[in-house]
């Protein structure tokens, strides 16, 4: 009796947890059990998973209100990267350091993802059934309308404009000197020389986390569910339908936003122009590796989905090149990465909880 219960037990998790989602697992685990055997430090690989994990987090997470709200995927992420990137350089423009920086940066970045997201809701809700694909296009339109505005925006400090003319910002800016590593280096615990970690990321990433479960359990997050699921019965309940939308594509462009700067402050550059075209790729499909779905998606969906992402990408590169002595690092990265993005977004997608 004590076996069938066990066995019914590992079928329920397998059923829950999904076979995916499993089989990646065991292949992650198994890139660190074979890490010392190849040569590769496990202290430095899964200090870097924790970093790059922390890194894109906050940018998952940005896909949670959407949705629940109905709005889909939100391929229209580098609308809120924009605005993360139009705070990192304001913060940069006016000279703000350390901690300092990183927080004036949030705040100029604010009042940008709330316009941006208010006008990419109304958008939505002129093409209600075709949101991702026109997310799509207003994604990648508005990485190309600020190729443009970096060349003519007036900003002038040394750091950031191109030398030679002394106008129109460089394709990449440092963040050293002013939020570099500010949440890195925040609380951070080092073990030996090689392991890391990144306290601050985590803990701003569980503050944002919790600050959205939180609001998905009020009553106004109770709405956005109801209006994602049925939006025929939320209307008969008196929600407002197109507001509760706009509401959910403002806080998933802030989050976004929000979301670039953790990932520059730990990268140590700001990357603008083409930077943001294909950033919203590997959070969609994080989150859909985590056991979300177009229509369903929760906080442990962008835990799961995320480490799971970033840990392949991380660990399969570095072991690899142990094994075969031969640097194809960049190689291996590009064909993983392109490869969980196609698995995301070509299978099955019935969210697990």
């Amino acid at each position: 009796m004590e076996n069938i219960t066990i066995i019914d037990r590992i079928r329920d998790f397998i059923k829950h947890f999904g076979w995916p989602r499993i089989i990646i697992g065991l292949f992650l685990l198994t890139l660190f059990v074979m890490a010392p055997f190849v040569g590769v430090n496990i202290n430095t690989s899964l200090s870097d998973t924790l970093n790059r994990f922390g890194m894109n987090c906050v940018m998952v997470l940005a896909m949670v209100p959407m949705i629940h709200s109905g709005c889909g995927l939100n391929f229209g992420l580098p609308l809120g990267i924009i605005a993360g990137l139009l705070g990192g350089t304001l913060a940069i423009e006016f000279n703000f350091i350390g901690p300092t920086s990183f927080l004036m940066a949030m705040i100029f970045a604010t009042p940008f993802a709330v316009i941006f997201g208010w006008g990419y809701g109304k958008l939505l809700n002129k093409v209600k059934g075709g949101e991702m694909m026109i997310a799509t296009y207003v994604g990648f339109s508005s990485v190309a309308f600020m190729c443009m505005m970096w060349l003519l925006l007036p900003y002038s400090n040394p750091t950031m404009v191109w030398g030679y003319t002394g106008r129109g910002l460089r394709t990449t800016i440092s963040t050293e000197g002013y939020y570099l590593h500010v949440l890195n280096d925040f609380l951070a615990i080092r073990i030996g020389e090689h392991f890391v970690f990144p306290t601050g990321m985590f803990l701003l990433f569980a503050l944002l986390a919790f600050v959205i479960w939180a609001f998905l359990h009020s009553k106004k997050g109770t709405a956005m569910t109801a209006v994602g699921s049925n939006p025929v019965f939320a209307r008969a309940c008196g929600i407002d339908i197109d507001k509760t939308r706009i509401l959910s594509v403002i806080l998933s462009t802030w989050l976004g936003a929000i979301g670039i700067l953790v990932y520059q402050q730990s990268f140590g550059f700001i990357q603008l122009y083409m930077g943001p075209f294909f950033m919203a790729l590997p959070a969609v499909s994080a989150i859909l590796i985590g056991g979300a779905s177009v229509n369903k998606a929760s906080i442990t969906n962008v835990i799961v989905g995320t480490f799971l992402f970033q840990g392949i990408l991380t660990m399969t590169p570095s072991v690899m090149n142990s094994v075969i002595q031969t640097d194809m690092s960049e190689v291996i990265r590009i064909v993983v990465s392109n490869g969980m993005i196609l698995y995301a977004l070509t299978r099955k997608t019935e969210a697990t909880r």
